[in-house]
């Protein structure tokens, strides 16, 4: 296989850490070395020729080659068998209602945050359960990190640069999560955004950082459900009003509840859609009465719809806990599930367009 990227030589891996980080080619930590067999061992397990193109990023018209996205996935530590995910995850991110720059060119700092369902998630070791916000397990960090090495060395988003982020949020290095379907009493995350059954799939959002939340005293799914909504109104009135995709994580002590009285995903979705919502008057308490005007009275919906709303099954066995995570900017960017394997240029499925 004839790959098109420049070779350079180094004496050994210390060499290889200094000339790719004094590039700016790295997100701080160490890489693995890019060699040829290692790149090319990933373009084959995704069946992919190198000039292959993935897709275009379509504010600048950067066409994203696949022996680019392999070169930054063996970065990351990836191997052949992550390969086929992180391109998914890299097209699913070139949609044009993705927004991929302005998402990581805002001052706001937001990461994507990806969302594995399917089979996929077993063969690549991938874990949904304890610690599933943090290193959980290597297919899942290197997914993610392969994505961030991709936006800086293939659409420049270095901080200072493209990268605009006025703080950030550490998902930057990695924000991939697996669903924990074998413990949901729902159906996954993916399949209810319209991905066939049978299929795996990767769902990205830009995202804030995760807000954790917890109510151990109620088995109630109302009242649970208003400890996750008054986390939403939180981030309504301190940082953005504006309506999008919001995703929640729930681990299964607060699931089994809902798995108890009957709750479908269709009725956690309606219930949020319902209850997070503020008056801009409320900006007047968080010390923002400037921008309240004389639209006080108008009310605000966190989601423009209850499928606006991506509601995740993971987390650890024991502990009342969740997590909200936010959108970065209303619906200037929206979530994007795609089937694994599938293409850019193919119909994307209905939940695309929420």
């Amino acid at each position: 296989m004839e790959l098109a990227s420049t070779v350079h030589d180094a004496p050994d891996f210390a060499a290889v850490q200094e000339l790719f980080h004094s590039r700016g080619w790295t997100d701080g930590l160490p890489v693995v070395p890019p060699t040829e067999d290692a790149v090319a061992a990933c373009l084959e397990a995704a069946l992919m020729p190198p000039e292959h193109v993935i897709g275009v990023e379509p504010v600048r018209g950067r066409a994203v080659t696949a022996e680019k996205v392999a070169v930054n996935a063996v970065m990351a530590g990836g191997l052949p068998l992550h390969f086929p995910v992180i391109v998914t995850a890299l097209s699913a991110m070139l949609r044009d209602e993705f927004s991929v720059h302005g998402a990581t060119a805002s001052t706001g700092g937001c990461a994507v945050f990806i969302v594995i369902n399917g089979d996929e998630r077993l063969r690549l070791g991938m874990d949904g359960t304890f610690n599933a916000l943090g290193n959980s397990d290597r297919a899942s960090a290197v997914v993610g990190r392969a994505v961030r090495l991709c936006l800086i060395n293939l659409f420049d988003v270095r901080p200072g640069g493209i990268d605009r982020s006025t703080l950030g949020h550490p998902g930057k290095f990695s924000f991939c999560i697996a669903e924990d379907e074998e413990g949901s009493p729902w159906e996954p995350l993916a399949a209810a955004r319209g991905v066939p059954d049978g299929a795996s799939a990767v769902t990205v959002m830009a995202a804030g950082a995760p807000r954790q939340i917890m109510n151990e005293w109620t088995t109630e799914p109302e009242e649970i459900l208003e400890t996750f909504a008054a986390e939403i109104r939180g981030n309504m009135r301190q940082y953005s009003i504006w309506p999008g995709n919001y995703a929640i994580v729930m681990p299964p002590q607060l699931r089994d509840h809902f798995a108890a009285a009957g709750w479908s995903r269709a009725d956690v979705q309606a219930r949020l859609f319902e209850r997070a919502r503020i008056h801009r008057r409320e900006w007047a308490t968080v010390g923002k009465g400037e921008a309240v005007g004389e639209r006080g009275d108008r009310e605000y919906r966190a989601l423009p719809g209850p499928d606006h709303l991506l509601l995740v099954a993971a987390g650890g066995p024991a502990g009342g806990f969740g997590a909200v995570i936010p959108p970065w900017l209303g619906d200037k960017s929206r979530a994007v599930t795609l089937a694994v394997g599938a293409c850019l240029d193919c119909e994307p499925p209905p939940a695309d367009a929420d």
